[in-house]
């Protein structure tokens, strides 16, 4: 008889708590929680005491035997856990409203995942996943780290690399939005196709095959950006705007809405500024979100997820760590897309490097389901996104300010030269609170 788990969630006071708790509850058949810890900063003790007294109103009517503990000591609740999954927004929304801010001012792309917004938040969250990586091999050396802090495939690619911690995976709730939606698209059930992604996390692509093995990506591609498509919206914080028909058919393959970034870049940004000038950036758009959200959770009747959640943005998340964990635990061997070590799978990346495709779960973690070589339009983009990334992690571990700045430079969504130093300057001064690694050096030079 296996014994209950302990399974520690760091951030647990963000507003995707109640689906994660809602998962653990219709899985605890096959995935037996006995204690989950919820853990946050000082700063979040309000949310985390909201969150928690949700968490155990919906244990206590599911009648399930699971113990909710909440605590602001990480290293308290990382003794012996089995499994530790981070959601956590290092500066809170106030800081992604100021990656996107600051880039938007300066004619740039301002998102929370790409181009400067989504590198700065690298360099604030790196350092933090590696200190929790450090206290696990002391407290818990065999419990697995299921990440899902955006950006998800860096902070999985600075753990493997910088961590050497091998038992993480990253998790992105986009492909998720994909399988569900084209699924539905094609009238089928998940169970009866077979999809097979590839690339980084934000920037991948994907091919679709039904169950006698026929390829059935170009009648998806026709459906969701053909001339007559109306492909709605996959993402929440991803504008409803058409591809150019003809470069995706030329691709071949399904792209990842964020696509739309490097595709449509003009576009994007003239949108972007429009919703800034009305409603204001998406951050803004989000922390009244949770505002409303969190006066929900107050009300000592709700026991259960609400539908509003669904609007934040990044709904299946928390559902599909829990099935990645019940995956692990009960060796299922079940076929999911996360971020992992590359092993050869995408020929065009380096091999120790950490990618985001389709796998299947198992007790060993994720075994990557061998890709191949993209086509040079694919290929392209995507080493040169890789690169970017490898050069980000690199600068969020060693504060180095002339690696940041070639990683800025590197980004298609930044603009080169003195443009992409001044907002890289502008953006390090507004998160100093959180870049020790590039300040604290200077002050000990000047003998501060």
């Amino acid at each position: 008889m296996k014994k209950g788990l302990k399974i520690v969630t760091i951030g647990g006071g963000s507003s995707y708590t109640p689906e994660l708790i809602e998962g653990f509850i219709k899985r605890h058949g096959e995935l037996p929680v006995r204690e989950l810890w919820l853990v946050d900063i000082e700063a979040g003790r309000e949310k985390l005491e909201i969150v928690g007294a949700m968490a155990k109103r919906m244990v206590q009517a599911a009648g399930i035997d699971c113990e909710i503990r909440l605590t602001l000591d990480r290293r308290e609740a990382l003794q012996g856990a089995d499994f530790v999954t981070t959601q956590f927004r290092v500066g809170l929304l106030d800081a992604r409203i100021k990656d996107e801010a600051i880039p938007l001012k300066h004619g740039m792309i301002g998102q929370e995942t790409n181009g400067a917004g989504g590198m700065l938040k690298a360099f604030r969250t790196v350092p933090v996943v590696l200190g929790i990586v450090e206290d696990m091999k002391e407290l818990c050396p065999n419990a697995w780290l299921i990440n899902f802090t955006n950006p998800a495939g860096m902070v999985t690619e600075a753990v493997l690399r910088y961590g050497q911690w091998e038992k993480v995976i990253g998790l992105c709730n986009v492909p998720v939005m994909a399988v569900k939606t084209e699924s539905a698209l094609l009238q089928k059930e998940e169970s009866e196709l077979f999809f097979k992604f590839a690339g980084i996390n934000h920037l991948h692509w994907h091919r679709v095959y039904d169950k006698d093995g026929s390829e059935v990506t170009a009648e998806l591609i026709d459906k969701l950006y053909g001339p007559d498509a109306d492909p709605g919206r996959i993402v929440e914080n991803i504008r409803d705007m058409r591809f150019l028909p003809e470069q995706i058919a030329q691709l071949g393959m399904l792209p990842c809405p964020y696509h739309r970034y490097y595709y449509m870049t003009d576009n994007m940004l003239e949108e972007e500024r429009e919703e800034a000038r009305h409603a204001g950036t998406r951050g803004q758009v989000v922390k009244q979100l949770e505002a409303s959200l969190f006066e929900l959770y107050q009300d000592p009747k709700l026991d259960y997820k609400p539908k509003e959640l669904e609007q934040r943005g990044g709904a299946y998340y928390s559902d599909a760590a829990c099935e990645i964990i019940n995956a692990i635990y009960n060796n299922k061997g079940t076929q999911m897309v996360v971020n992992t070590r590359n092993r050869g799978a995408i020929s065009d990346l380096p091999y120790d490097s950490a990618v985001e495709v389709s796998c299947l779960i198992t007790a060993h973690g994720a075994e990557p389901v061998h890709f191949g070589a993209f086509p040079p339009a694919q290929r392209g983009l995507l080493q040169v996104m890789k690169a970017m990334e490898e050069l980000t992690v690199e600068a969020a571990v060693t504060g180095d300010y002339a690696t940041a700045l070639q990683a800025f430079t590197l980004n298609p969504l930044v603009t080169s030269g003195d443009a992409a130093r001044l907002v890289l300057d502008e953006l390090l001064d507004a998160h100093q609170a959180y870049l020790p690694q590039f300040f604290a050096p200077k002050l000990e030079k000047a003998g501060v």
